[in-house]
């Protein structure tokens, strides 16, 4: 082989051993990168679901909450005009 030769295989091997290391170096951080997202997505689901257990428990009690409120409305009221009546008379 003459110099030339050389120098090519020289240069051809350089380069092929930086592709490797950056290829091995890009398909690890892939990899981290998938696990992060991973991770986030099962915490978005666990709160996805969370939500909708708060949803379905405020769905189930409105009626009873709009029950008591409506009762805490009504007597709220009634001491109020209870006592702007006892003041008026006196």
């Amino acid at each position: 082989m003459d110099n030339a030769e050389q120098i090519l295989v020289v240069i051809l091997a350089t380069t092929l051993a930086i592709f490797l290391i950056l290829a091995i170096v890009a398909t690890i951080k892939l990899i981290q990168i998938l696990n992060h997202l991973k991770s986030i997505s099962e915490k978005a689901e666990k709160l996805a679901n969370t939500a909708e257990t708060v949803g379905e428990f405020f769905k189930y009690t409105a009626g009873p909450a709009a029950i008591g409120r409506l009762i805490s409305n009504v007597s709220e009221s009634v001491f109020k005009h209870h006592n702007k009546k006892d003041k008026s008379n006196e």
